[in-house]
């Protein structure tokens, strides 16, 4: 006889929660169209970086951030999935093929981290009005599914880091458009449109990916500021920003056992 067991019904914090992320779409939908026309900057897929002179200084320091990311790199066990940070990313994370090194995530910088690459560190705080950075290591042969981020008010930065040789094969879509990274290159995409990543190839890709305000109108950018400090009080910011203290200890005492060892092994030669 087959055992059949009841369906667990949802809880009342899981129904809250789907309440609050389905309100958010539908608030996000609704203001996107006034943000889009209240920006200084146009309102397509990808963003000039003419607009944003400041961006030079990290296409003129690759090299540094990306020897940074390689030291980090040599605990990669210890670097979260990025759904383990977010819970909410569940959909397009799977297992450890994604993985995000935050430096500033949520609002929060977060100290441990930053200290483990303080010129990247350095380059960022320059950044007018940053809100999240973060090193995103993305694993041989995965497809991150479309998705769609939360509010026009933010820009999103992609710097080519560690890129596979065959680079055509490992390109991100952003609405309509095609990009593919290259070392030491940046560019600049709204989030809010439709976007989807592969890397179909059997090398690691790694960038620096970094979000700041969008620059916009006086009421847009109120508006927008105002919708990010509301989403700030909501469990899709609250259990990140608890859950990244967690892997910071952790990754900071990995770290720690690593030079530990090696220094063990200083004192045997």
């Amino acid at each position: 006889m087959q055992d059949t067991q009841p369906a667990t019904a949802p809880t009342w914090r899981q129904k809250r929660r789907k309440m609050v992320k389905n309100t958010g779409r539908w608030v996000t939908r609704r203001l996107s169209d006034f943000l889009g026309r209240q920006s200084l900057v146009g309102d397509t897929p990808i963003i000039e970086t003419s607009h944003f002179p400041n961006l030079k200084a990290f296409t003129d320091n690759w090299e540094a951030i990306r020897a940074e990311v390689q030291e980090i790199l040599k605990h990669r066990d210890a670097i979260p999935a990025f759904h383990d940070v977010s819970p909410d990313q569940h959909k397009i994370s799977k297992g450890t093929n994604w993985r995000t090194f935050i430096l500033f995530g949520f609002g929060e910088k977060l100290e441990k981290n930053c200290s483990q690459a303080p010129f990247t560190t350095k380059l960022l705080s320059e950044v007018p009005n940053l809100q999240t950075a973060w090193f995103s290591i993305l694993s041989p042969g995965y497809h991150i599914r479309a998705h769609r981020g939360v509010s026009k008010g933010i820009l999103r930065a992609h710097l080519g880091l560690i890129i596979p040789k065959e680079a055509e094969k490992c390109r991100i879509r952003v609405g309509d458009v095609i990009k593919v990274w290259h070392p030491g290159e940046i560019f600049v995409f709204d989030d809010t449109y439709e976007h989807e990543v592969w890397n179909d190839t059997d090398e690691e890709r790694v960038i620096l990916l970094f979000d700041f305000d969008r620059p916009m109108r006086f009421w847009g950018r109120t508006v927008s500021n105002t919708f990010v400090r509301l989403m700030k009080l909501t469990a899709f910011y609250q259990e990140p920003k608890k859950n990244m203290q967690g892997f910071e200890a952790r990754f900071e005492a990995a770290t720690k056992r690593y030079n530990d060892n090696l220094e063990k092994m200083s004192h045997h030669d």
